[in-house]
Order: structure tokens, then sequence, then C-alpha cells
């Protein structure tokens, strides 16, 4: 063999950021001058240099060379040993070439950064916050986690005392914020802390100065202090909500309610078989048991003294035989009158209903509009002038009146409406009218007297 090529070690240390030289001898045992080159084998290849790159020799002679090893400082070379070759090649290709092989051992190195996320918190009750912590070394860290608090108003903890992080990796853990009491209204307190991430100390070294994190806690009231201020507009808003509805949406409800009663609702109502059936039988058994009383009573008064037992109340017919024959069923009947009137001409009438011979009416329902907003006098009668109502035109729009008692007119009777016109009203958004204008509308049950 031409060739021969050995290290003066066959292992070395290397420092991570530093540079570490080993010597390496060759020797050319053949008989033409030899240029040789040379190339580094193995995980080191990256950061192994030999220098110089190519070397000539004399037939017989020798010479050093130098493999210098530069390991970065970067978790991407890990601590530990790592064996490497030196390919010493012929550039003459005539002889075969040589690897001398060692080991090269990496040095371990610490180096940590760390973070809280988030530096300032708030909230009611605690305040969240994560410490990360990477390892850039190039061996495996275990590091202690400790927190201490500005104050004596609130606990600081880790959710673990420590971490094990690898290389170029990052690792967290949470950190708890709780206040010592409850601050229910106020001003918001503040609580300072600081987060200490402590990496080991390694064998026959100091310890590395530990990583300080300062982080901060913002304690929030629980009654916030818009609160009272919500709660004086919320009142403000309900009170003008009711004084919009008692002042303007109520009214207008039962003008409406007021205005849906009309001569047709009217009429259907009286013509429900079982409200007239009902009504004309109350009335019909009132009346009767009424005046049989009376002329019972009347008739023993006139005697002795003594008390008549009451008689009940006969069926309406048309004679008291034995061949009476029964008197047909009240028809319910309405009518209606509008009367107009100027001021100061004097009172002006209309007649609503003339009962016709041979029937009663029983007056049940009576609905006086005035839709003008008039003011004056308004009188309902009856008969020959009996008053039912009288009404100050100004205290209304409409009004209805139901007697649970009927008002009975007789044949020929008449119900009449007399209105006394003081003022003439303007409707909204109307010109004003040249007369007053009021309406009666009335309704209840015509009997017949003969069968």
């Amino acid at each position: 063999m031409s060739l021969t090529a050995s290290l003066d070690a066959s292992s070395v240390t290397a420092v991570p950021g530093e540079e570490t030289t080993l010597p390496l001898q060759v020797r050319n045992s053949g008989s033409t001058v030899e240029e040789y080159r040379f190339e580094a084998a193995g995980a080191c290849a990256a950061w192994t240099t030999v220098e110089p790159a190519t070397l000539s020799l004399y037939p017989g002679s020798a010479e050093t060379v130098s493999v210098t090893f530069r390991p970065p400082r970067d978790p991407s070379v890990p601590a530990g040993e790592t064996p490497f070759g030196i390919r010493v090649v012929p550039t003459s290709g005539q002889a075969e070439p040589v690897v001398p092989e060692g080991r090269v051992t990496v040095a371990p190195f610490t180096e940590i950064t760390a973070e809280i996320v988030p530096r300032g918190s708030h909230g009611i009750l605690r305040g969240a916050h994560k410490v990360a912590v990477d390892n850039r070394g190039n061996a495996p860290l275990t590091v202690g986690l400790t927190a201490r608090s500005g104050t004596e108003r609130a606990r600081i903890s880790f959710t673990r005392p420590e971490l094990t992080i690898e290389p170029g990796r990052a690792a967290f853990a949470e950190l708890r914020v709780k206040p010592g009491r409850r601050l229910w209204r106020g001003t918001p307190l503040v609580h300072t802390f600081q987060a200490v991430v402590a990496p080991p100390a390694p064998e026959g070294e100091e310890p590395p100065a530990p990583v300080v994190l300062d982080g901060s806690y913002q304690q929030e009231p629980i009654l916030p202090r818009w609160l009272p201020r919500a709660l004086i507009v919320a009142c403000v808003l309900a009170l003008l909500l009711t004084g919009f509805w008692y002042g303007l949406l109520r009214p207008a409800v039962k003008s409406a309610a007021r205005e849906a009663i009309t001569p047709e609702v009217i009429a259907s109502a009286t013509t429900d078989p079982d409200r007239s059936g009902g009504r004309t039988g109350g009335q019909t058994g009132g009346q009767t048991g009424g005046q049989t009383a009376g002329q019972t009573g009347g008739a023993t008064g006139g005697g002795s003294g003594s008390t008549a037992s009451p008689t009940p109340a006969p069926t309406p017919t048309a004679s008291t035989g034995p061949s009476a024959k029964p008197l047909p069923p009240p028809v319910p009947t309405s009518a209606q009158v509008q009367v107009r009137d100027g001021v100061g001409g004097g009172s002006s009438s209309g007649t609503a209903l003339t009962v016709p011979a041979g029937k009663t009416f029983r007056l049940t329902d009576i609905v006086v509009q005035n839709p003008q907003g008039d003011a004056g006098t308004v009188v309902v009668t009856v008969n020959r002038g009996a008053r039912v109502l009288t009404l100050a035109l100004e205290n209304f729009r409409d009004s209805d009146y139901h007697f649970v008692t009927p008002i009975t007119v007789p044949a020929g009777g008449r119900v009449t409406m007399t209105v006394d016109c003081r003022k003439i009203g303007r409707p909204v958004n109307a010109p004003t009218p040249s007369r007053c204008a009021e309406s009666l509308f009335l309704g209840g049950t015509m009997q017949s007297t003969k069968p």
C-alpha cells in the first residue's frame, strides 16, 4: 500500500459555537509524487473541514493536516457522541483511498427563552395566563416554575411545578391569578405578579440566571359602573311608555271600540236566538209576575187587611178561557234616527220608533253618538214625553246604555231624541260642519198583544 493516514486521537470533544482541531498524518509510501484530497464522512460532515483541502507528497514523505470541528450552537446538533471518518483519496486513482475513523463528542449547552401570554388579563373572579418556554439548547431540559405576587391581595400559582422540554421544542404551563376577595363595585384593582423560569445547573458549574416574566391582572367589579345609569334610564323609559299609553293609545283604543258599535252590530246581537229568547222570557215572566202580584195585593188590601199569597204568573194569552190561544213570540227590533240642529234656533227633535197598534215595544238598548264633538243637550223620551236620558254633548262621543228591566212602550208610543245645539264641533282633519248632528240607535223586542 502506497498510502497511510492516521489520526492523533481517536476521539475529541467539540463545544457548540467553538472550534476544535484534530491532527491527521498522511504518508506517501509509493514511488511517485501523489496528490490527495480529503472528504469528511458521517453526521458531522456538515460542520467538519480539513485544511488544507488537498495535499501533494513526494515518495517517502509525510505531512500533517488539521481536521477542524465547528458544531453550531443550535438545537439541530444534539449533544452526545457522533462517529466520523476522513476519506483520503489519491487524485491519480492509482491507489485505494484510506478512511481513518474517530468519534466526536458534542458538548451540551443550555439556552432558554420564555414568554407570558397574555401579559395583562382582566376578569371578575380570576385571571388566566400561559407561560411558553422554548428550549434552544441541544439537550433535553427540565425547568422549574415559580410565581410571586406583587401584592398580598392575590394568589399566583402554576398548574404544574416544572416542565420537561425536548431540544428545539416549546412547552406551555398555565398560570392562574385569584384575588383574595371579591370586588362588588368601584374602581378596578390591578394585581401585579412575576413568573420565574429556572433552568437546572450543569454539573460543576454555576446555575444560569433564571428568566423573570412580569404580568398583571385587573380585577373587575361584579356590579359594573354603568348599572345605576342603566336602571335610571330604564325607569325613565318605563314612565314615558306608561304616559304614552294612558295619554294616546288607550283613548284611541276606547274610541275605536265605541265606533265599532253600529246598527248592524246591534241588530245582529238582538237577533241572537239564545239572547232574545232568554231576555224575552225573563222580561215576560218578570212583567207578568209583577203585574199579577200587584193586582192581587191591591185586591186583598181593600178587604179586611189580610195578606194575599203570591200566585204564579199566567202565560200571556188572548183570553183566559179554556180555548185561549198563545201570543206569538216577541220579534227583535232595532231603529235609528239622526237629528241635526243649528245654533240659536231652538231645539230639534226626531222620532226613532213609533209602536204600531196592537203591539208593545220593550226597550233594552240605547246608543247615542256625537261624532262631531258638538256641545249642547240631548234628551231621549218615550211615550208622551217621559224622559229616559238627559245628556250633555260635550261629555261624550259615544255613549251606550243597557237596561236589565226593559222600558215598555205601548201601542202608539214613540221613542224620540231632542237636540239643543250650543256649539258646533269640528271633526279631526275635516272642515267645520254647519249644524250639530247626533244619532240615536235603539234595540229591543216587539210583542204582539193579539194572537
